[in-house]
C-alpha cells in the first residue's frame, strides 16, 4: 500500500468535510442548459464550478477565491465546486505580474478582489434579468440569494435559469455589495481543501499516476550548471527493477517502476562531470568579498528625496552601519517534482507548478512540439515559497519522457532538493544617516549590493540596472526622511539565486529596521518614539507601531531578564509592526514571544490572514536564527536539516497576532510575516547585550 492509499483507507474512517470550486470573467455564453465564462459554471442542476487560476500551496486561494465569487454571486460557498484552471494566460493572466499566468508577489487577492467580485455580480445581476422576463416582473422585484431566485409566488434555481441568464446582455458594471452586505467575506469559512487533504483525495505532485508511468531519479552535477562529460551504469544495471537509463543535458536519468529502486541504482552511476563556471565559487568568504568590493560601483537610485548627492550634509551626527544577510534555500516540505508524458503528438505535463506560462514554453523546448500541443495540469503545491516559480523541473521531466519513451514521475531526494536550489541572493548593505542637533532624522543613505534573481529570471524588467523586486523593502520606506538615496547594485556571485518568500523586503527589512535601532540610540531616543516622529505621512503605519508596542507592554519595567525588539514596514500593501521579546544567556538569544500587529485592509478570511503570519514569523525565525548556505568549490555544503535546522515545535515562541482592518482593498498576506522577524529579534537582542548582530543566522 502506498502512502496516498493510506491515507485514503484512514480517513473513511471518519465522516468527512467539503470540497472544492473555479472562476468567472465578463464574457458569459450560454453553453447547452449552463451558463459559462472562464471563471465561473452554473449548471441546470443548480451545480456552481468555479475555476481557480492561482496556484494553491496553502495560501489559500482555493477558498479566499471562490468566497469573492460566492460572496456577489449570493451562492452557498460550501457547494462550490472548484478546479485548478488550465494554461492560458490570454484568460487567467496575472495583471499584477506583468499578465503572466504566475502565482506569486503575494498578488493573488490584490489581483482578483474587483475581478472576481464583478464576475459573481453580473453572473447575479443576469440571472435576475432572466427571472424578470420570464415571469414577466420588474427586476427590482426579483431576489437572488443562496442560490434562489424568488418574486412574490414565482421561485426557480439559478440552474432553472442559467440558459436563459447566459443569453441576457450586460454593460460589464455590476453593482457590488456594500461590506455590510457581505456573507462570506469577513466572516469564518471553513476551508473548500480540507476534506481532500484529510482523506487523501487531494492531488501533489508525487500522487499523479498514469498508465505505464516510471518512476525517474535523476544524477546532477554536485556544482550547479555542471555537464555530464561521460558516464559508466555497468554497475546500475545490475539492479533488479531497472527499465531504462538515460543522458539528458542535466544529468543521467535512471527509469524503474518504483523511486527507490531508481534512486539506488542512480547512486550506483559512475559519472565523469565538467563542472562548469560556478566551479571558480571557491568559499562563501571569497563571495563576501565580492559584495564588498562591487560596492565602490555606483548602482541604480531607487528613491530619492531632497540632497540626493549628499542627503548627510548638514547633519550634526552622522552614523553609519554594515549589514550582511546569506544564501537560503526554500526547503519547502515538499521536494521537487514533475511528470511528463510525450505521446500522440502532445506533451502533458504534471505538477506542482507556480508559472504555468513558463511551464508550458520549457515543455515545449524540450518535447520538440509547439505550445499549442503542450496541456499544464497543476496540482496542489505542497510548499512553495518561490521555489516552484522555476521551470528547470519541467524541462528536466519532460526531456527524461523525450529519451526514454515513457511517460515519467520525477522525484528529487531532499539532497538533490537541497544542493540544486535557486538560493535566495545573499546582500551586503551599507547603511549611514545624520540627525539634527534635536536628533531628528534629516538624511538616510542605504546602498544594498546583492545578485538579481530577475536579471537572471526576467531581464526585460531590468532597466539601467535597477531590478524592481530589489527595492522591495526600501523603494517604498515610510518613514519620512528630507534627504533620501536609496540604490542598489548588481552583483553576480556565481551562485545561482531565486525568488524567496517576501523577496528583498527580508533584506532590506534587516538592514533599515536595525539601522533605524541605531539612529533611535545615537539620538538619544526612545525606539518607538524615534520611528513614530518620522511616520507622520503613514498614520495606518503609525496605529501599527503603536498597538504592537502597547500589546508587547514596550516600555514597561521588566523584571523577567527579557529585553524587546521593535520594526515595522509597509509590504504588499500591509502595514505591519512586530515586537520580539528575547533574552540571553552565555551568550546564546531565546525568543520567548513574537507580537504582530498588522493592518491589511479588508481581511476577506481572518482565519488565513493569522495563519499566513502564524506560518511566516515561523518561517522568518528559522531564517533568522539557523538557516545559511554555504559553498565549497561551487558545490553547496549543506544536504539536508541536519546541516541546515528549521525551527522545532520546542523552540517555538508565543506568537501574538492582532489584526486591523484600515483600507477599502485586501492586501497581500502571504509573504507579510516574515521580513521583520530578523531585525526585530536583532534589536532585542542589543539591548540585552549591547552588541548589534549585523549578519544571520544568529545562532551559529
Amino acid at each position: 500500500m502506498d502512502r496516498r492509499s493510506f491515507i485514503k483507507s484512514s480517513a473513511a474512517l471518519s465522516s468527512g468535510l467539503f470540497v472544492s470550486f473555479s472562476y468567472a470573467d465578463n464574457k458569459t455564453v450560454a453553453s447547452g442548459n449552463a451558463i459559462v465564462n472562464p471563471w465561473l459554471q452554473i449548471s441546470p442542476d443548480n451545480s456552481a464550478t468555479v475555476f481557480v487560476a492561482r496556484s494553491e500551496m496553502g495560501q489559500d486561494v482555493y477558498t479566499s477565491m471562490t468566497m469573492l465569487i460566492a460572496e456577489e454571486l449570493d451562492y452557498p460557498i460550501g457547494k462550490i465546486k472548484v478546479i485548478m484552471a488550465p494554461n492560458n494566460p490570454a484568460l487567467y493572466g496575472n495583471a499584477m505580474l506583468g499578465g503572466a499566468q504566475i502565482t506569486g508577489g503575494s498578488s493573488a487577492m490584490r489581483e482578483a478582489w474587483d475581478k472576481l467580485r464583478m464576475v459573481g455580480a453580473t453572473a447575479r445581476e443576469m440571472l435576475i434579468a432572466a427571472a424578470a422576463e420570464k415571469w414577466k416582473v420588474p427586476a427590482a422585484s426579483v431576489t437572488a440569494s443562496n442560490g434562489m431566485l424568488t418574486s412574490g409566488s414565482h421561485r426557480a434555481t439559478y440552474g432553472e435559469l442559467a440558459a436563459d441568464a447566459a443569453k441576457q446582455q450586460h454593460s460589464g458594471k455590476p453593482t457590488l455589495k456594500s461590506a455590510k452586505q457581505y456573507k462570506f467575506i469577513g466572516k469564518k469559512v471553513p476551508r473548500l481543501d480540507t476534506k481532500a487533504k484529510v482523506n487523501g483525495t487531494a492531488v501533489y505532485g508525487v500522487d499523479v499516476r498514469e498508465p505505464n508511468m516510471l518512476a525517474a531519479s535523476l544524477a546532477m552535477c554536485p556544482v550547479i550548471g555542471g555537464k555530464v562529460k561521460s558516464f559508466d551504469a555497468s554497475v546500475a544495471k545490475t539492479v533488479k527493477g531497472i527499465e531504462s537509463i538515460v543522458e539528458v543535458p542535466d544529468g543521467v536519468a535512471v527509469l524503474a517502476k518504483d523511486y527507490y529502486t531508481a534512486k539506488k541504482a542512480r547512486d550506483l552511476l559512475k559519472i565523469e562531470w565538467d563542472f562548469g563556471p560556478s566551479r571558480a565559487v571557491k568559499d562563501i568568504a571569497q563571495v563576501e568579498e565580492g559584495l564588498r568590493q562591487a560596492a565602490q560601483k555606483t548602482g541604480a537610485i531607487v528613491n530619492k528625496a531632497g540632497n540626493v548627492d549628499n542627503p548627510l550634509d548638514g547633519a550634526v551626527k552622522k552614523v553609519s552601519a554594515e549589514y550582511m544577510l546569506p544564501f537560503l534555500a526554500h526547503a519547502t516540505l515538499e521536494p521537487v517534482n514533475c511528470s511528463a508524458s510525450i505521446a500522440n503528438g502532445e506533451c502533458h505535463v504534471w505538477g506542482p507548478i507556480q508559472f504555468q506560462q513558463g511551464a508550458s514554453a520549457v515543455a515545449a523546448a524540450a518535447s520538440g512540439l509547439p505550445e499549442s500541443k503542450v496541456f499544464i495540469h497543476t496540482t496542489f503545491i505542497g510548499g512553495g515559497y518561490g521555489r516552484k516559480l522555476e521551470l528547470d523541473f519541467i524541462s528536466q521531466a519532460v526531456s527524461i519522457a523525450k529519451a526514454s519513451g515513457k511517460p515519467v514521475r520525477m522525484i528529487w531526494a531532499r539532497e538533490d532538493d537541497m544542493t540544486h536550489d535557486f538560493y535566495r541572493p545573499i546582500s551586503y548593505h551599507q547603511v549611514s544617516g545624520g540627525l539634527d542637533a534635536s536628533g531628528k532624522l534629516v538624511g538616510l543613505s542605504t546602498k544594498m549590493i546583492s545578485p538579481s534573481v530577475t536579471a537572471r529570471a526576467f531581464p526585460g524588467f531590468v532597466v539601467n540596472g535597477n531590478d524592481p523586486f530589489m527595492s522591495e523593502g526600501s523603494g517604498n520606506i515610510t518613514y519620512g526622511v528630507p534627504n533620501l538615496r536609496i540604490e542598489n547594485v548588481i552583483h553576480d556571485t556565481g551562485i545561482r539565486v531565486g525568488y524567496w518568500r517576501a523577496v528583498s523586503n527580508n533584506l532590506n527589512a534587516f538592514a533599515i529596521e536595525s539601522f533605524m535601532d541605531e539612529l533611535a540610540q545615537s539620538a538619544g531616543k526612545d525606539a518607538v518614539e524615534f520611528r513614530m516622529g518620522l511616520l507622520g505621512k503613514h498614520p495606518r503605519a503609525q496605529k501599527v507601531l503603536s498597538t504592537a508596542a502597547q500589546k508587547a507592554g514596550w516600555g514597561k519595567k521588566r523584571t523577567d531578564g527579557r529585553s524587546l525588539g521593535i520594526a515595522q514596514m509597509e509590504c504588499y500593501d500591509a502595514y505591519v509592526a512586530l515586537v520580539a521579546e528575547v533574552s540571553v544567556k552565555d551568550n546564546v538569544p531565546t525568543v520567548h514571544k513574537l507580537t504582530c500587529v498588522v493592518d491589511c485592509g479588508i481581511a476577506v478570511r481572518p482565519d488565513q490572514v493569522r495563519a499566513q503570519l502564524e506560518s511566516a514569523i515561523l518561517l522568518g525565525f528559522s531564517s533568522a536564527m539557523k538557516n545559511k548556505i554555504t559553498f565549497k568549490d561551487g558545490a553547496t555544503e549543506q544536504r539536508n536539516f541536519d546541516s541546515y535546522p528549521m525551527l522545532r515545535m520546542s523552540e517555538a515562541p508565543t506568537v501574538d497576532i492582532t489584526i486591523i482592518e484600515g483600507g477599502d482593498k485586501p492586501s497581500g498576506m502571504g509573504e507579510v510575516g516574515v521580513p521583520l522577524v530578523a531585525p526585530a529579534i536583532a534589536n532585542a537582542i542589543t539591548r540585552a547585550t549591547g552588541k548589534r548582530p549585523r549578519s544571520m543566522p544568529f545562532l551559529a
